[in-house]
């Protein structure tokens, strides 16, 4: 997830709210499936955007302290290790995935990672029609099916599903759709468009590309939530006092998410109904993390607000000087630390999160049940080829 900063001049417009190593963590789950597809925003982001490349106000992904944790150089994720999805990906026993602006050679032989930093689920030329074009990546998850579509081509799946080429692309694949849709109410804020339009544009767009995707073979899908984005240090910092919710976060976000989720979970059930041959996970990212929130000790946290990454009062982030710039640090020991950048989590919590949503009962139905299917089609990968 990634926020846009703008220097728009409307004295209460919260700027804008959001926004390869090989595998060594437990294998939890091997040899189940021998591709993920992952599409999203920052969140899943595994270095489709460089600073050159990435929205105004967090161009700095490409420098150090990023990845200092796990990778000990930046990867161009935005965090300080390892994201959900390369969690995922460790668990199922597969590589680390390959930003597809940046494939090389056979990389794409274990899937491919289309998620980019700034992403919005509504197509980039909304906002450009209705005034609300900032300095931010253009693409939109329609840009990743676009990309998805290309690949497919480069793999020979350019025609009818059944074609062997197709259904090699999509066997044994688990497609990974990762949070995507708080950039979208981000870039509208200050804007006369309704929140409900944006809820309502937004999840239609990712309904779209899910049912393109279920309509070309895909079985098993995971759709993530959206996260309490009023918890981020960048929230906090900019919205008013006295606009708290019962865990201390930004409740008028908070709010906002939870009802596109909703909206959201809805929209899943309906595509259960029309394609009751895949399996559709709904992860629930935001109760993941209000869970974490409540108890953060109990996770390992110390810190629930400040940004490990960052400077200034009283969350250690500051709008016009971010994580990645040269005179900003990071804190000692991240893993205490839930908020990266003041907009990013950090690889602890991102693990937390993961275990919480593979192995810890947050995603409907249970993501056992998926496995469970996938083991029941009587075909898992050759360990050899893993």
């Amino acid at each position: 997830m990634m926020v846009a900063l703008t220097s728009c001049s409307a004295i209460f417009i919260l700027l804008c709210f959001f926004a390869s190593a090989s595998p060594t963590a437990t294998e939890t789950h091997p040899h189940l499936f021998n591709k993920i597809y992952a599409f999203g925003d920052s969140f899943t982001d595994t270095g489709n955007t460089r600073s050159v490349s990435g929205p105004t106000g967090f161009g700095h992904v490409s420098s150090p302290p990023y990845g200092s944790t796990f990778f000990h150089h930046s990867t161009n994720r935005y965090s300080d290790g390892r994201l959900v999805i390369d969690f995922v990906a460790q668990s199922l026993s597969l590589p680390f995935l390959p930003p597809y602006k940046y494939l090389k050679g056979n990389d794409s032989f274990h899937g491919v990672n289309f998620a980019v930093a700034g992403s919005t689920a509504i197509n980039h030329e909304f906002f450009v029609r209705n005034n609300l074009s900032l300095d931010i990546t253009p693409q939109s998850i329609q840009t990743q099916l676009l990309w998805f579509n290309k690949f497919l081509e480069t793999q020979g799946c350019r025609g009818e599903e059944t074609k062997p080429q197709c259904k090699a692309a999509f066997d044994n694949a688990l497609f990974w759709v990762g949070e995507i849709g708080v950039n979208d109410y981000a870039y509208s804020i200050g804007s006369s468009i309704p929140e409900d339009t944006i809820r309502k544009l937004g999840v239609a767009s990712v309904t779209g590309v899910l049912q393109f995707l279920l309509k070309k073979g895909a079985k098993y899908v995971v759709v993530q939530g959206l996260p309490p984005s009023g918890c981020l240090a960048l929230s906090m910092s900019l919205a008013p006092v006295d606009d708290r919710d019962n865990i201390g976060c930004v409740g008028s976000l908070n709010n906002q998410t939870y009802v596109h989720n909703i909206a959201l979970q809805a929209s899943l059930q309906s595509l259960r109904g029309q394609f009751p041959q895949a399996v559709i996970i709904y992860a629930d990212y935001w109760n993941a993390y209000r869970s974490v929130m409540k108890n953060p000790s109990q996770y390992g946290f110390r810190e629930r607000f400040k940004a490990c990454c960052g400077v200034g009062e009283p969350y250690n982030f500051d709008i016009f000087t971010v994580c990645g710039m040269s005179s900003v640090g990071s804190c000692k020991n991240p893993s205490e630390y839930i908020n990266w950048d003041g907009v990013h989590l950090t690889e602890a919590m991102y693990k937390v999160v993961h275990d919480m949503l593979i192995e810890g009962g947050f995603t409907h139905p249970p993501f056992s049940n998926l496995l469970d299917m996938k083991r029941h089609q009587g075909y898992t990968v050759d360990s050899e080829s893993v």
